[in-house]
């Protein structure tokens, strides 16, 4: 699924990505050494500081901690300082099935709880866990637990798949909530809401591009970090119909000639707006070129500078284009194009090359400025990918839903350096900080280090 946010100014600025955290991180702190959203420091999967890495691990081996997680979640763990933060629905909650004889959901609702979960980054002992929202749903490949938390170091913020946002302590006190369906109506996405915010500056950004069962307008709004009281709010009216509404990914902001704009997808079209007025810059289409009505999209954004790449359904097209202009850009502003991308995993990039992992385990790379290819279909381990690729220490970590990670070698030739086995169905996205792995399973987290 998706979901993504945060940054660091060192990396960035010789990689030409946006800042997000590093302004606000406290005093003395290097945002680029932790992982404080879901695509990491740098928006983009990318671990600039992460050093000596495992290649190879099991059950038995280079485990530094396991511990059990109540429940399974597509949510990605966010770390700082000494501390691992973990979403997660109430224990006991059945992972996703299908009853393949009728080829119908099996029964998607639960009174479980939604847990925001901290735990101690040393040796996995649990410091708190505080109830942030009730009544997790089930929605095929995922819950009402989704979204991946975010942090800047002073606070925490989680949005769940009900659409509520809330605000915490770095020690587990709430600060504010906010009910996003109370305040601005239903929300229908065909299989739920799973979108993490954008955090930037002293806002979060929030996208609910929906429609396929709901007749409520799609909309972007801007909260302040600290209230939780709203900046902005403004309708997103886009051309896609039926499913096509719909989209599970997080916002970004590009740069353009020094100024941001938050750029959003879904709806068969991509749109910048300015971030401080929410006004709409400008729009770019070309995403759904056979107008198929079931066209929903779910790997996210991926903007360096003022270039954002992203795919329509299925990751074809795939397009690169240049954020900027006014109006209707289509056509204007694009960079290169192809059927390179990908239908749930989001890129990664160190500014350089762009590794697109598709959901059946073929690594496509591209050179990210040109979009020209160097290699393209190379087989990992066999399975379905939901979780979005880490690059980390000059290698890439992909993991199946079946809890098998491939590590390959970054750069410009492929090579398999270990395929390691945990057990459990996993969706939630690897991630690395100092040097350590943390991999979610349904069952666990694991934190993965040479021993």
């Amino acid at each position: 699924m998706k979901l993504r946010l945060c940054l660091s100014l060192l990396g960035a600025c010789a990689a030409g990505f946006v800042i997000g955290f590093a302004a606000d991180a406290p005093v003395g702190v290097d945002a680029s050494s932790y992982w404080p959203q879901w695509r990491g420091p740098q928006f983009s999967g990318y671990a600039p500081k992460a050093h000596g890495l495992p290649t190879k691990w099991s059950e038995t081996e280079n485990i530094v901690w396991k511990v059990k997680t109540p429940s399974w979640s597509a949510a990605t763990p966010v770390i700082w300082g000494d501390t691992v933060f973990v979403l997660s629905a109430e224990a006991g909650f059945p992972n996703p099935t299908y009853d393949t004889k009728k080829l119908a959901r099996m029964p998607e609702k639960s009174s479980d709880r939604i847990f925001l979960v901290a735990l101690n980054r040393n040796n996995g002992a649990e410091r708190w866990r505080t109830l942030v929202d009730s009544g997790n749903e089930l929605h095929r490949k995922q819950n009402s637990a989704s979204p991946s938390p975010i942090t800047d170091g002073r606070n925490i913020w989680v949005m769940t798949g009900h659409l509520r946002l809330s605000c915490y302590t770095m020690d587990g006190k709430v600060v504010w909530k906010r009910d996003l369906v109370a305040d601005y109506g239903h929300v229908g996405l065909n299989h739920g809401y799973a979108s993490t915010p954008l955090l930037d500056g002293d806002r979060l950004y929030v996208q609910v591009v929906h429609g396929f069962r709901s007749d409520n307008p799609s909309y972007t709004a801007a909260f302040d970090k600290l209230s939780g009281k709203p900046v902005w709010k403004h309708l997103r009216p886009a051309p896609g119909v039926m499913e096509s509404k719909d989209n599970y990914g997080t916002p970004q902001m590009a740069v353009v000639n020094g100024k941001k704009e938050l750029v959003i997808f879904g709806g068969d079209i991509a749109t910048g707006q300015d971030p401080d007025t929410g006004e709409e810059l400008w729009r770019i289409g070309g995403f759904n070129p056979a107008q198929f009505q079931m066209n929903r999209t779910i790997s996210s954004l991926l903007v360096v500078g003022d270039q954002v790449m992203v795919g329509g359904n299925r990751g074809r097209p795939y397009l690169a284009f240049r954020a900027g202009g006014r109006g209707d850009v289509s056509g204007k502003n694009e960079i290169w194009n192809n059927n390179l991308g990908a239908d749930v995993p989001t890129p990664a990039s160190d500014g350089t090359l762009l590794y697109v992992l598709n959901d059946i385990g073929f690594f496509n790379v591209l050179e990210l400025k040109t979009g020209k290819v160097v290699y393209e279909g190379q087989r990992i381990e066999r399975g379905s990918y939901s979780a979005s690729p880490l690059l980390a220490d000059g290698k890439l970590y992909a993991i199946n839903e079946e809890g098998t990670a491939t590590v390959v070698k970054a750069g410009r030739e492929f090579a398999v350096l270990g395929v390691n086995k945990l057990d459990g169905y996993t969706l939630s996205s690897p991630v690395a900080a100092g040097d350590r792995l943390f991999l979610r399973t349904g069952e666990a987290l694991y934190c993965i280090g040479r021993k």
